[in-house]
């Protein structure tokens, strides 16, 4: 696996504290973090302390596995979000059948997007399960939300307000499919990653908004 160019080398000398640091904040011993990076316990030992500099693979892997960046882990601060987003910038993003924009900025602690489902999708038989709280405001067409055992039938004007921790399902119930606006306090949530599981299977995980 290639290292990390030597300059860039050069310029890391808070990765090994901040590794050990992220680590201990999410309550996984060395040895249960290594395991989910898919790294020997010796190795992840050795990039905490400085011995070995992380290939970027590395610092993806552990990023993920912390639920954080690789821009967190190398102390990098963020350049100033820009509040707006224009109709024109937003660019549709197909995941898993349905279809996605995202109306909101990135990396914060509540995500907003623009949805289309479409009627007799691949996910309609998908159950979510994961922590948050999801709200949902239907734009056009009708859709059907099944909350636990209830299921709702949501006209255009109509709005959910949920606890994702409740096992939920969503499918479109007109012809068009519907179209929906769509609130969810998950972080680092990336559009092509948001509704992607097997079909009947239920899929907890951070990265899934509905």
């Amino acid at each position: 696996m290639t290292s990390l160019p030597e300059e860039s080398a050069a310029e890391l000398p808070t990765v090994a504290p901040r590794l050990r640091d992220l680590r201990r904040h999410s309550g996984l011993t060395l040895e249960s973090a290594a395991q989910r990076a898919g790294l020997s316990p010796a190795h992840l030992s050795r990039l905490e302390t400085g011995r070995r500099q992380p290939s970027l693979p590395m610092l993806l892997a552990l990023a993920r596995t912390y639920g954080s960046t690789v821009s967190d882990l190398l102390g990098e601060v963020p350049a100033e979000q820009d509040p707006i987003v224009r109709a024109d910038r937003m660019e549709a993003s197909p995941a898993g059948g349905w279809t996605y924009w995202r109306a909101g900025g990135s990396g914060r602690a509540m995500q907003a997007l623009r949805v289309h489902v479409p009627l007799a999708g691949v996910q309609d038989d998908l159950v979510r399960v994961h922590p948050g709280e999801e709200w949902l405001y239907v734009l056009s067409g009708r859709l059907r939300l099944a909350l636990g055992e209830a299921v709702h039938e949501l006209a255009t004007g109509d709005a959910a307000h949920f606890d994702s921790m409740t096992p939920h399902r969503i499918a479109a119930a007109s012809p068009g499919g519907a179209d929906l606006l769509f609130l969810h306090t998950l972080l680092q949530s990336g559009t092509s990653g948001l509704c992607l599981g097997d079909r009947g299977h239920r899929v907890i995980g951070r990265t899934d908004p509905t």
